[in-house]
């Protein structure tokens, strides 16, 4: 019987203790586990709390999301085309790679691409505090102080953004969420910067949809740049129209008024970087700031995924 124990002791790696004090060790041995465990789930590591329970699940579900795309891989939502690798991101590598960012010949301040207002190569017609601008920003159009995309909206990232707005694919928006990260440190964005805002939907919007595709890329903008994040900062006050199509002087005139800062929010002196999906015309972007400017703020960078829309002003020249 000793022999069976010491056998069945080192096969398991754990020792056996003698019968009369058997089930005292256990309890003892129950009791300091618990603490270990209890203690570990309140401090966590650096004093905060963890609950290795739920990093087991997530670490389960991730193990399963891959085992199942190697087993069985899905379809690209863009092209068709079978996914090559296990990643929760739906659309494939060759797709991904298609985005066409925009290049480092863009307006200084908001980030249009040079080619679209046919400016010559040499160094000359539109100017602004010694810095090449589109004609919009020569005249100081815009609410905001800064704006960039990651790319040009055509092509696969039409597709993907849609994906995202009406199908709330998360991994999809951490994605872009990423780009967007890797684009605010390459233009200095982050740096005293105090806290990231989305755009946010009107109420009845935001209670059919269910979710903001802007407060979901712009959360993971927050992590990743480590600032802090206000999803409910600025509010919208005016629904956009029932129209799906709008001209330019709609689009203008859609969002005049807005929006506005949240009542008790404090935002006097900060600077706020704007996060959303797509840059149109800029009028979204603009009404924000300027709601933000309205109650303070010091300064608004937007940023966006894509960029659309060559001519961006109405012809009117109206804001």
């Amino acid at each position: 019987m000793a022999a069976e124990a010491k056998d069945s002791s080192a096969r398991g790696g754990h020792a056996v203790a003698a019968p009369l004090s058997s089930a005292v060790s256990a309890r003892e041995a129950e009791g300091k586990q618990g603490d270990s465990i209890e203690n570990l789930r309140a401090k966590g590591r650096g004093g905060r709390f963890v609950d290795f329970a739920v990093l087991a699940r997530r670490a389960a579900l991730w193990m399963a999301d891959a085992v199942a795309g190697v087993v069985f891989p899905g379809e690209c939502r863009i092209c068709d085309g079978l996914l090559a690798t296990a990643n929760r991101v739906p659309v494939c590598e060759a797709c991904l790679g298609a985005f066409e960012p925009l290049g480092p010949r863009i307006c200084a301040v908001c980030g249009s691409p040079w080619e679209w207002h046919e400016w010559p190569e040499a160094a000359g017609s539109l100017m602004r505090d010694g810095e090449r601008v589109c004609r919009a920003c020569a005249e100081r159009r815009y609410g905001f102080d800064r704006a960039r995309s990651f790319a040009h909206y055509s092509g696969g990232l039409v597709q993907a953004i849609l994906l995202l707005k009406f199908e709330r694919i998360d991994p999809l928006a951490e994605w872009f969420a990423a780009r967007l990260a890797e684009l605010a440190r390459r233009e200095h964005f982050a740096e005293g910067v105090d806290v990231v805002v989305p755009v946010p939907l009107h109420r009845e919007r935001q209670r059919e949809r269910g979710f903001n595709q802007a407060d979901l890329i712009a959360r993971g903008v927050a992590r990743r740049l480590r600032l802090p994040y206000r999803p409910v900062l600025l509010v919208r006050t005016k629904p956009r129209p029932n129209k799906y199509l709008l001209s330019l002087e709609e689009r203008w005139a859609s969002v005049r008024g807005a929006f506005a800062a949240r009542a008790g929010s404090q935002v006097d002196k900060q600077s706020v970087l704007l996060v959303d999906d797509v840059m149109t015309t800029g009028a979204t972007l603009d009404a924000c700031a300027r709601a933000l400017h309205d109650a303070g703020a010091k300064r608004v960078i937007g940023l966006t995924v894509a960029r659309a829309v060559r001519d961006a002003l109405p012809s009117s020249g109206e804001q």
